[in-house]
């Protein structure tokens, strides 16, 4: 609904943060960007929220292993007001907490659960004039809690301690729809968007003695964050049939928090880190999407942004053309180019893959991200029945950042403006796409071959190296099955290369000494060495039934059929003797049954 989401997963991936109850359109734009977007060098999703059915109340219910979700939807009294709500939760550290303490009776416990809310309620005052409110919640919580009792010297001593990490993000919007004429209607927006990642201890000791009971509580905690606060107003006019107008502008506050740890034991309250700072970001634009004679359309327009941060004003003029030209026999010819601009950069660890991601803003000392993209590309569709395409891309970048060597989030003592270096990246590659649209099997390949590649002149000795998510290969492919009206089958296979990471070429122990408490570490090259390819099978069949109130749908599947190892991070550990090193590959899931239930009514 126009609201930046700045983490769109649950579980590192595992599930979208887009519960799709609640979804009611979605926008893939991964070249040729219309002018109304900007602020990313990236591809753009835009989701639009059910906006709840104004005829009748319905909605749908699931419960499953692993989760349940409900939706609900309808009218407000009339038809003029609907209301639509979903919600989900993770239930798997509830349901696993009694076996866990019949298997290991200790005092630790551990666990991970995600849930998320969508609501959205739309009112319409005429013909003319109608008010959407909108809003997200989502939060992913992993923790692990240790408690203990004792007695020492005749004081009792309970100690309760727990370590967790959460992120999730926040958003809201209200919109104005407004029609002036049939050819002219515009939408003002008003938006919120927060994200917030933390790492915590808490600690608390309850102590009784014979003067009493006493607590003493100490905690240590790392946040990291981004605020926005937007409005913006778009315009749509259609001066002929030919014509499709589009121009607006948007303002938004940024607030970060790029890193701050706080530390409490007592009446000390200590916090340390990086200072938040507040950005404007501005942008304006106008596109028209039009058609010259029977075969060639096109889209053209001007994108104008600015950044006011640190008394540094930055702007950038971004021209975009998308062609699109049909040749007889339904082929179709596909050209784009695009500049953009980014003013927010992600800092992302280089470690094992946790959301420890943080959102900085370009300032006096870091430029903003620019890019340009072109792309070409032939589609054609052979009987309303299979649709095939081909395109080829080239993507440049300037002013991205990454960590120094040795540097990391963690270390709050150093700005994060001085741990960062500058530097430039490209990305090409080609992509085929294959799908089945109509009849008992439908489903579709996608290919895609591509280089992503970053340089920057104080790391890897200057020279180019293979981004983190540089992927030679990627293939997915997904087929659905009805073999009768009330039974379906689905699978999907996904096989993609394995990500670049740095891995150290030696280890060693400094001092040999009984106080040494870490290794030292020697890198070779940024990247320079592959996880092994990422691929899983995933199935599942379901079974329709129609009931009187409703359908009811029976689906049993399986993630990972083949239990297949995908790396999640490798780190360096010892073999069985305890003398020599070697390299550990961490894995998250294997093959996970699953069985589920949803009624929609």
């Amino acid at each position: 609904d126009g609201v930046p989401v700045y983490n769109a997963s649950h579980l590192f991936g595992f599930f979208s943060t887009f519960n799709p109850d609640a979804i009611n359109n979605v926008d893939l734009i991964k070249g040729g960007f219309p002018a109304r977007y900007g602020g990313r060098l990236s591809s753009v999703i835009d989701i639009s929220m059910k906006e709840g059915n104004a005829k009748k109340f319905g909605g749908s219910a699931t419960i499953g292993l692993i989760a349940a979700k409900l939706m609900l939807e309808g009218p407000i009294k009339n038809e003029n007001t609907t209301f639509m709500i979903s919600g989900r939760r993770t239930y798997i550290d509830i349901l696993a907490a009694p076996f866990i303490r019949m298997i290991d009776d200790s005092n630790y416990r551990s666990g991970y659960f995600f849930s998320d809310v969508n609501a959205k309620v739309n009112h319409k005052f005429s013909n003319k004039d109608r008010l959407f409110v909108s809003t997200y919640f989502g939060r992913d919580k992993a923790y692990s809690k240790f408690k203990d009792s004792y007695i020492d010297a005749g004081v009792q001593y309970d100690y309760n301690d727990e370590l967790g990490l959460s992120w999730g993000n926040i958003i809201g919007a209200v919109r104005w729809n407004h029609l002036f004429t049939p050819r002219l209607f515009s939408n003002v927006t008003l938006t919120y968007s927060r994200y917030n990642f933390k790492v915590f201890e808490n600690s608390e000791t309850r102590i009784t003695d014979n003067s009493g009971t006493r607590t003493e509580k100490e905690g240590i905690a790392y946040t990291s964050g981004i605020y926005d606060f937007a409005g913006k107003i778009d315009f749509d006019y259609l001066p002929n049939p030919d014509h499709y107008v589009r121009f607006g502008a948007n303002l938004i506050r940024h607030d970060f928090n790029p890193g701050v740890l706080a530390y409490y034991a007592g009446s000390v309250d200590t916090t340390a880190g990086s200072f938040g700072k507040t950005a404007l970001e501005l942008a304006t634009y106008i596109e028209d999407d039009f058609r010259v004679g029977q075969r060639l359309k096109i889209n053209a327009g001007l994108h104008f942004s600015g950044f006011d941060v640190d008394n540094v004003f930055y702007t950038s003029l971004q021209p975009r053309l998308a062609l699109r030209y049909l040749l007889p026999g339904g082929l179709a010819l596909k050209t784009s180019y695009a500049t953009m601009a980014q003013y927010i950069h992600l800092l992302t660890n280089s470690g094992i893959g946790l959301p420890t991601d943080l959102w900085v803003p370009s300032t006096a000392r870091i430029k903003p991200q620019t890019s340009y993209q072109v792309a070409a590309g032939v589609a054609k569709t052979f009987n309303n029945t299979y649709e095939v395409s081909v395109e080829m891309y080239y993507k440049g970048m300037d002013n991205l950042i990454t960590y120094k060597d040795g540097a990391s989030f963690a270390s709050i003592n150093i700005d994060w403006q001085d741990k960062v270096e500058a530097g430039s990246g490209t990305s090409y590659g080609a992509e085929f796409f294959l799908q089945k649209k109509t009849g008992r099997f439908t489903g579709w390949l996608g290919y895609t071959l591509s280089w992503t590649n970053r340089q920057f002149e104080n790391i890897n000795y200057g020279k180019v190296f293979p981004y983190k998510y540089d992927r030679r290969h990627d293939i997915s492919l997904t087929g659905v099955y009805r073999l009768s009206e009330r039974l379906r089958l689905a699978a999907t296979w996904v096989y993609g290369t394995g990500n670049a990471v740095t891995l150290p070429l030696e280890t060693y122990q400094p001092l040999k000494t009984s106080y040494t408490f870490a290794d030292v570490q020697y890198y070779g090259g940024r990247n320079a060495f592959r996880m092994p390819a990422y691929h899983r099978l995933d199935i599942g069949i379901t079974w329709i039934k129609q009931k009187k109130n409703g359908v009811g749908r029976f689906t049993l599947g399986f993630y990972n059929l083949y239990n297949r190892r995908n790396p999640f991070f490798i780190d360096v550990g010892y073999d069985y003797s305890g003398q020599s090193k070697k390299f550990i590959q961490y894995s998250l899931f294997p093959i996970l049954p699953s069985i589920s239930y949803t009624f929609d009514f």
